[in-house]
């Protein structure tokens, strides 16, 4: 069950040169971190995000849309 106070963000993931995992909230200013795995990756965006909350000082935070993809 989800807790009713717990919030809910999307973390865009992309892989960089050297093998590392690269994510980021696009909701959150500034909201990155990376890891080896997915799973570290992870774990590392949840403590980030809850940093990027204690400094976000009660500003709105827009809501995720969502992402497309452009073909050309």
């Amino acid at each position: 069950m989800i807790n009713p106070t717990n919030r809910e963000f999307y973390v865009i993931i992309e892989r960089d040169e050297d093998g590392y995992y690269v994510g980021e909230v696009p909701q959150l200013k500034a909201c990155y971190s990376q890891g080896k795995t997915i799973d570290e990756l992870m774990d590392n965006m949840k403590e980030v995000i809850e940093l990027c909350l204690e400094t976000e000082n009660d500003e709105e935070i827009p809501e995720f849309i969502g992402i497309q993809k452009v073909v050309i």
